[in-house]
């Protein structure tokens, strides 16, 4: 996550306390956006277990939403 925030603060020209809220605020958005099931795949991410692999972080999301909606990989 911390990868990540850097990035926003970097992009945006903004405060790593800064970036940390965007951040956050647009996880929890996600959230509440996506079926309940799905909503633990944030948390993992940005809980920091993510790692960006098939298996976790976004690429583990960006699966799971896939499959719910019809891309069966």
């Amino acid at each position: 996550m911390e990868e990540l925030i850097g990035r926003v603060a970097e992009r945006a020209g903004i405060s790593q306390e800064q970036a940390q809220t965007a951040v956050n605020t647009v996880a929890e958005f996600l959230k509440e956006k996506v079926p309940a099931p799905y909503s633990s795949y944030i948390d993992n991410f940005m809980g920091g277990s993510g790692s960006g692999g098939a298996e976790g972080g976004l690429g583990g999301m960006a699966g799971g939403l896939g499959g719910m909606f019809g891309n069966k990989e």
